[in-house]
Formats: C-alpha cells, sequence, structure tokens
C-alpha cells in the first residue's frame, strides 16, 4: 500500500487522482489533503475519509508536518509548483507533479537536480505517454520498421468550446498569472515529439498570437456577459448560457461550481468568469501558434496548435527513412476510444490499418490518467524504479515550450542551449 498527500484539490486533484486512488483502495491511499477552498477541502477529506487533523489549508502546513506519507501529488496552479515541490522533495516525498512544471525555466531545471540529488522519484503528468495510442506508435518506431526518423509533423486541435472554457473564460486564459499556452496545453505534445523522436533538440522557432478573441471582434449587440441581454447569444457558439446549463455537469461544467445544480450553474455564470463573453475578458494567451523544432543530427519536427476545430483532438506523422506513420486521435465526433495508425512501408508499398482502443475513456485523456497514476504508485511501491516520465526528460520538454514563447514573442529562432544556461 502506498500512502500520498495531496495539495490541491481542485478539478484534477479530486475528480482524476482522488478518484483513481478510490477505486484502487488495496494499492493507494491518502491520508492528507492542503487545499485552500474550504468547500473543496472538506469534500476530498470527507470522500477519503481523512481525519481532520491532517486536513491543512496550505501546502505550508502540510510540508512542516512530520512526514505523512510515501508520495505527494501536487495540483496546484501552474506559477504555485515550484516551491511546494521543493519543500516535498526536501521532506521526504516522492512526487508526482501536475504539468506543466512552472512557467519558469530555472525553476523547472532546479525542480529536475533536486529530485535527482535526493534520489526521489519524481513523475510529471505527461498522461500521453501513457495512452495505447502514443504507445503504440512509439513501438513501432522503436521497432525500426520505418527506419531512421527524419521528421515529424504533429498537430493539436483545441477545440472551440474548450478554448472557450479554458483559455479565454477559464483558468489559464492569462499568461501573466499562469503560463503561456504552448506550455500549459501543449507540453503534452512537446514531451510526445521528444519521446517519439529520442534525441535532444537543438534550436526552435515560433509563430502565433490572438487573433479572434478580442474586443474590436465583438458582434454588434453583443453583451459582456451572456446572462445580460446579448442580442446575439442564439447564434453565437460560444454563449456559455448554452453550454454550461444542459443536462452535462461532468467536465467541463463541474469547473464553474462545485454545486452542480441548475441554479448553482446559472449564478455562477452571473457572478463567475465563467459567464463572460469571450470577447471581453482578460485573456491574452494564442488561439493558434505553428512552433518547429530541429534535433541532433538535423532531424526536423513542427507542431501546430489551433482553438478553431470541432473538438479536443491530435494527429501526426512520422516520416522514416523506410517507412510512414499516420495516426489520428479521435477526430471530428468519432468514438472517443477508436483511433486509428496508419504504417506505410516504402519497400513493399504495403498499408497497415491499426486500430487502437484506448479504453476507459471516462477515467480521462483516454484512459492515460489512470495508466500514469497507478504508474507511478508502482514505481514508488518497488523504490527507485523509472518510469516513463523522469524529471530529466520532463524539464527537456518543457524548455521546449518556454523556447517556443521566447521565439514566438522576440520573433527569432532561440537555441536551446540558451534555455539550459538559465539553471
Amino acid at each position: 500500500m502506498v500512502t500520498a498527500i495531496l495539495v490541491g484539490a481542485g478539478q484534477r486533484g479530486y475528480e482524476v487522482y482522488g478518484a483513481c486512488a478510490l477505486r484502487h483502495g488495496e494499492e493507494v491511499k491518502f491520508v492528507a489533503v492542503a487545499e485552500p477552498d474550504a468547500e473543496r477541502r472538506q469534500r476530498f477529506a470527507r470522500d477519503h475519509q481523512i481525519p481532520a487533523e491532517r486536513v491543512f489549508e496550505s501546502w505550508q502546513e502540510i510540508l512542516t508536518q512530520p512526514k505523512l506519507a510515501d508520495a505527494a501529488v501536487i495540483c496546484t496552479q501552474d506559477q504555485m509548483h515550484t516551491e511546494p515541490t521543493l519543500a516535498a522533495l526536501k521532506a521526504g516525498y516522492h512526487v508526482l507533479l501536475e504539468k506543466p512544471m512552472s512557467p519558469d525555466a530555472g525553476e523547472c531545471i532546479a525542480m529536475g537536480k533536486l529530485a535527482e540529488e535526493y534520489q526521489r522519484i519524481f513523475s510529471i503528468c505527461h498522461v500521453l505517454r501513457y495512452s495505447a495510442f502514443f504507445s503504440t506508435i512509439k513501438n513501432i518506431i522503436d521497432s525500426g520498421r520505418i527506419g531512421e526518423v527524419i521528421n515529424i509533423k504533429h498537430a493539436e486541435d483545441v477545440g472551440y468550446w474548450h478554448q472557450a472554457h479554458s483559455f479565454v473564460r477559464g483558468n489559464w486564459r492569462n499568461s501573466d498569472e499562469t503560463s503561456p499556452m504552448i506550455l500549459q496545453k501543449c507540453c503534452h505534445d512537446m514531451d510526445i515529439i521528444l519521446w517519439l523522436m529520442n534525441k535532444s533538440c537543438t534550436k526552435i522557432s515560433s509563430m502565433g498570437s490572438l487573433q479572434y478573441f478580442k474586443a474590436e471582434n465583438a458582434p454588434e449587440g453583443s453583451a459582456m456577459r451572456c446572462t445580460d441581454d446579448c442580442k446575439v447569444k442564439d447564434t453565437c457558439p460560444f454563449n456559455a448560457e448554452h453550454f454550461y446549463l444542459g443536462d452535462k455537469t461532468d467536465w467541463p461544467v463541474s469547473v464553474i461550481s462545485a454545486d452542480t445544480s441548475l441554479e448553482a450553474r446559472r449564478h455562477a455564470l452571473e457572478t463567475g468568469p465563467y459567464g463572460r463573453c469571450v470577447f471581453h475578458c482578460d485573456n491574452n494567451v494564442v488561439d493558434h501558434q505553428v512552433t518547429n523544432m530541429e534535433f541532433e543530427g538535423g532531424a526536423t519536427a513542427s507542431l501546430t496548435m489551433c482553438a478553431f476545430t470541432p473538438d479536443p483532438a491530435r494527429s501526426i506523422e512520422v516520416m522514416g527513412t523506410k517507412g510512414c506513420i499516420h495516426a489520428d486521435m479521435h477526430k471530428f465526433g468519432r468514438d472517443a476510444s477508436h483511433n486509428e495508425i496508419f504504417v506505410f512501408d516504402y519497400l513493399t508499398r504495403n498499408l497497415e490499418t491499426i486500430e487502437v482502443d484506448d479504453g476507459g475513456v471516462n477515467t480521462g485523456h483516454e484512459g492515460a490518467d489512470e495508466q500514469l497514476i497507478m504508474g507511478f504508485v508502482k514505481e514508488v511501491a518497488a523504490h527507485n524504479a523509472q518510469g516513463r516520465t523522469s524529471a530529466s526528460r520532463s524539464v527537456e520538454s518543457h524548455l521546449m515550450s518556454l523556447a517556443a514563447e521566447k521565439a514566438r514573442v522576440e520573433n527569432r529562432i532561440v537555441d536551446m542551449a540558451e534555455m539550459w544556461a538559465m539553471g
């Protein structure tokens, strides 16, 4: 049995890590929690039967106690990751940290170094490595079937409604408060590209902007809130009333209010950030961005992220010297558990179609959330086992994201040596 403390009992802490522990009660148990919001704090303590003396308001309180468990799961906001992570590592905890590690390159490097110094298991929530979809692609590449990888083309479709929820109205709308979107949303994708390429990145360029979700694009007759007298709400695809006040009450609707009754949700839209018109928010993150990368030996990769797609989805092409891979992860309303991978052989011109059923979609990220959490639990139980998301590789993929943002803002090519020097 692995015991753990939770720092941050919000959506990911409660609905993902907490729920997984309840499903696997014989293998992992949360024995303490720290959360500043009283309602969320008590809800987590109640569900996990945590006694009052092990329920805390802040990470400072929980991490100044004598060591309470084997591991710490840290799910605070992006800019609040570093201090509790460093404190937990020093206090003797193995750490599972929600991504992104930090919006600061020096802090990312410092966390990785401290984990190595103290010989702690330090895993970052790069859940896509644990999906059957990307694991299958990785196995094909590692088998040598497509030869040496020359180029990777990767695309992340954010989804118009997901962009509006998380990156226009929601917690990650403003990089001054959290982190740039290429880091928050795409550190997953940078990590996948790095994992599949299996070489270090040497330089990066990037372009993109916030083009649509700003005040000058507000339609005539629009209101500051969707619950106000908005003249265009019936023709607006971003109408908050339509999205949040229907029958659906799980994520992302559950984020706007702990009480998911219709009355509570309407009140949240009338008073909170999620009821605002998408053209009248304090958002500054991009709604589209393209990034180009060069790796050791000259191989290249590109990443395209765009808000204006039907639903969240990913697609990838891997071009090798002997063959290539094209793969789609649940695009255009397909069954979310049904993904297709196509492998083409240059010599035989044979095209193989591999259907991947990730299963367990309800556990998040096509079942990968559960695989990551339980993988971390097994590593802790086995002591010093090496998982798929090592600290050193996670640091590198985070630095790639930060380099992409630096390249975009400064309109230049960024050498990765420049990023590593920040540590």
